[in-house]
């Protein structure tokens, strides 16, 4: 497997810093985060390290980017956005997939091949009315992704921490009932899943299993942890705002057994992309704290990953 991590912690950092950081602490790849310029509008989005806009209409700032991050010994392991293609605001959704289009386009150009994303949701519906968007929305990205050679790479994700997402989140793509459908509605060779423990252990659904049963669709993973408080789960229940009872932590540091995960990971014989997810709110308060959080899970997750 090859470690890395996702980009977008690193906000503040240029495209060579950020790589510059990678190699430095030994790391062997990055999930680049590729916002469109200076549009964020919640936590860890809008944040754009590569622009995928200018890759596609500069030849020379491509090349640049790939030879800067391999002369380093840096891969790029995938573009990363992650818009709710199907918000209910349909300018929100348009623009979201034109983006989404331009840096798939970008991913080929560059020669990685993957795009990590979410599938999205219109809060505004039930799962069968979102279903049914899906088949209505998501074609035409996916032939573009096919014609393209680019696999897409869908987080799990439920996008659903307090108040804003309510109800329902902004990703349909949360558990393994709906992996089922929307595959079976887009039965794409290019559509497979960004794998990451943490949301299963919120939504009290077993991480292990589904490794096995979708082995041949687990294309990107992430290594993120997430820390369950009983007493809080006590006083709201399930039905209360997530972020009231749990929190995203540094891997070993939340309730994810990364032996067991790992495991089952070199059981199926994944040996692509592995990317620490840095959202723990203990290390976000400098500049030292962030890159001690990445050294952190490093050293730990080395441990099971060589």
């Amino acid at each position: 497997m090859k470690m890395g991590f996702v980009s977008a912690i690193l906000d503040g950092w240029t495209f060579e810093e950020m790589i510059d950081t990678a190699a430095e602490m030994g790391f062997s790849c990055v999930e680049v985060a590729c916002w469109p310029q200076g549009k964020g509008e919640r936590r860890y989005a809008g944040v754009s390290h590569i622009d995928t806009a200018r890759v596609l209409s500069d030849d020379d700032y491509a090349s640049y980017v790939m030879e800067y991050a391999s002369g380093r010994g840096i891969s790029i392991s995938s573009l990363a956005y992650y818009p709710n293609p199907m918000d209910c605001d349909l300018s929100k959704r348009e623009a979201a997939v034109r983006h989404l289009e331009t840096v798939i386009q970008a991913s080929h150009k560059l020669g990685i091949g993957m795009v990590t994303t979410f599938i999205g949701r219109d809060q505004s519906k039930t799962v069968e009315e979102n279903l049914k968007l899906v088949s209505e929305i998501w074609p035409p990205i996916l032939r573009l992704a096919e014609e393209h050679d680019v696999k897409i790479a869908i987080e799990n994700c439920p996008m659903l921490f307090g108040m804003e997402q309510w109800p329902g989140g902004q990703n349909l793509f949360t558990s393994p009932a709906n992996w089922k459908k929307i595959f079976e509605i887009l039965p794409s060779k290019n559509l497979g899943i960004n794998y990451d423990p943490s949301h299963f252990v919120w939504q009290m659904i077993d991480y292990i299993q589904p490794i096995y049963e979708f082995k041949d669709k687990i294309f990107h993973v992430h290594f993120k942890d997430i820390k369950l408080y009983p007493d809080r789960l006590q006083q709201v229940g399930i039905m209360g705002y997530p972020l009231d009872f749990m929190s995203p932590k540094l891997p070993g540091l939340g309730d994810v057994n990364w032996g067991r995960y790992v495991s089952a990971l070199t059981d199926i014989g994944y040996d692509g992309p592995v990317c620490i997810e840095v959202e723990d709110r203990a290390f976000e308060s400098s500049r030292d704290k962030i890159l001690d959080s990445l050294r952190l899970s490093k050293r730990y997750m080395d441990a099971f990953v060589i």
